[in-house]
């Protein structure tokens, strides 16, 4: 599931050159499948906790299946972004059981060391991405990188009946199913994403952008509203557990630093350097060997360290990587600043999502697992998307002012060239312009891209003092654990 999140960041260019798609609907392919995984995983998590958490889990991952296969044979860029959206849902039901399948497996030390290894592999199959999608863009086609999903879903599905145990919720404590607040979360999601990539295009006072953002604020607001009747989509007493509130909001400011660049990232490594795609994914080796590396030590320094002094370094690693990158870019060279950069990204993420995800099963009644599993979940596709959405939207207006200032100096091409030069510099396809506007389009792109990296920093700066909130779970949730194994054993007794 993390995989298919990067795994389309290399091939951007190549679907953009056989679809004929603009930034615009490039940008689609990424964040329908991160909305509609970030949207459903609340309900899925919900309907795992009711009807049973493996049920959910094989239903997702046949769905899933089914629609890569979909995206492997899509003839056009709107079929591509549709069956993009199916495979989201199918990713939803699929990750939105998993911790609360793995509380439900292990305890203790044991949990921390479980949760711990399977974020450092869903980390390692995130970064492990571009350099999938190079192997099969260069060899086969970026069709490929979805068809491959085909077989090992099946056998994902058969191993999943054959060893996974069933687990539900007790059915005292189950919730019903909120439909309608399910429909209100994806239109609300829906209509905020929709001006951010349509923006820049458009136009931000064009009537559907400002109609979208209207219409994205009062579905929200009837969404916050009847959720707060309560026994809806969102159980609210779980966001008012300080840890849990706060790991969730954390967990989608490290993706929205980390995944929201990677796009344009790629992009960057394949206009500066003239990179393949097979190339791009070799360069971000050195992003995916930091993660698997430091993520080896995590759960050791779990067992030193609390989380938030876990999770503050993570972003403060993560900020420096960026600032790395951004250098790098602007002088237009600095091969050690970018592979530096790559290592900082990738060691803090490795740092950052375990402690993440050990409070949110650590911080909530184990009858709330599902939901509490789904709704942290929930906020790393959404960063994810959020990320693309808003810095691509920063990344087009700087490109269009660099575009703008470049040619006021030299020969205009007039109204109607800038739009088609503006659109080839978005997508790193230089080869459409005129050998003589190139260089100029390199240096928009590089600040766009600069741009990107320095207002991903301010967010990883807001990750580091937002840790503070997990400070009370080294307190309290260690303490319930100690009151827990005190009270099991005077129970005993």
């Amino acid at each position: 599931m993390t995989l298919d999140v990067t795994v389309v960041n290399v091939a951007l260019s190549d679907i953009a050159r056989d679809l004929d798609a603009g930034l615009g609907r490039v940008q689609w392919t990424v964040s329908a499948y991160s909305l509609a995984f970030g949207a459903l995983l609340l309900t899925a998590g919900a309907l795992s906790d009711r009807i049973g958490r493996r049920a959910v889990f094989t239903a997702g991952m046949a769905l899933f299946t089914l629609a890569s296969a979909g995206c492997g044979l899509a003839p056009d860029a709107g079929t591509l972004i549709a069956a993009r959206a199916a495979q989201g849902l199918g990713g939803a039901m699929v990750f939105a059981p998993t911790l609360a399948l793995l509380a439900a497996a292990y305890e203790g030390a044991r949990r921390q060391a479980a949760i711990a290894a399977f974020a450092a592999i869903a980390s390692a199959a995130g970064a492990l991405g571009p350099v999938v999608g190079g192997l099969f863009v260069q060899g086969l086609g970026w069709r490929w990188i979805f068809l491959v999903n085909v077989p090992i879903g099946v056998l994902v599905v058969a191993g999943a009946l054959a060893r996974m145990p069933e687990s539900a919720a007790p059915a005292e404590t189950r919730r019903r199913i909120d439909l309608l607040g399910a429909a209100l979360g994806v239109g609300t999601l829906l209509a905020l994403h929709y001006p951010l990539v349509t923006g820049p295009e458009a136009g931000w006072t064009a009537p559907e952008v400002l109609g979208s953002a209207v219409l994205g604020v009062l579905l929200g607001v009837a969404l916050v509203a009847g959720q707060r009747r309560g026994g809806g989509l969102i159980d609210m007493a779980l966001l008012r557990v300080r840890a849990f509130s706060g790991a969730a909001v954390l967990g989608f400011l490290a993706r929205m630093s980390s995944l929201g660049v990677l796009a344009f990232t790629t992009l960057w490594l394949q206009s500066a350097h003239a990179f393949s795609a097979l190339e791009v994914g070799l360069y971000l080796l050195p992003l995916t060997g930091s993660l698997l590396v430091v993520g080896l030590f995590v759960a050791r320094l779990q067992r030193v360290f609390t989380p938030d002094v876990l999770v503050a370094a993570g972003f403060a690693l993560q900020g420096l990587g960026l600032l790395a990158l951004a250098a790098a870019a602007g002088a237009h060279a600095g091969q050690a600043a970018t592979v530096g950069g790559l290592v900082l990204l990738g060691a803090g993420g490795a740092v950052i999502f375990p402690p993440l995800m050990g409070v949110a099963v650590s911080a909530v009644p184990a009858e709330r697992a599902g939901m509490a599993s789904g709704l942290t979940n929930a906020c790393f596709p959404l960063g994810t998307a959020a990320g693309v959405a808003v810095f691509g939207a920063l990344f087009s207006g700087r490109v269009e002012a660099g575009l703008q200032a470049g040619l006021q100096a030299g020969p205009n091409p007039g109204p109607d060239g800038l739009v088609p030069a503006r659109t080839a510099v978005e997508t790193g396809r230089f080869e459409l312009l005129e050998p003589a506007l190139r260089p100029l389009a390199r240096s928009a792109f590089s600040d766009g891209f600069t741009a990107v990296c320095l207002a991903s920093a301010l967010v990883c700066l807001l990750g580091v003092f937002a840790a503070r909130t997990l400070r009370a779970e080294a307190r309290t949730v260690g303490g319930g654990a100690a009151k827990r194994r005190r009270s099991s054993v005077a129970q005993t007794s």
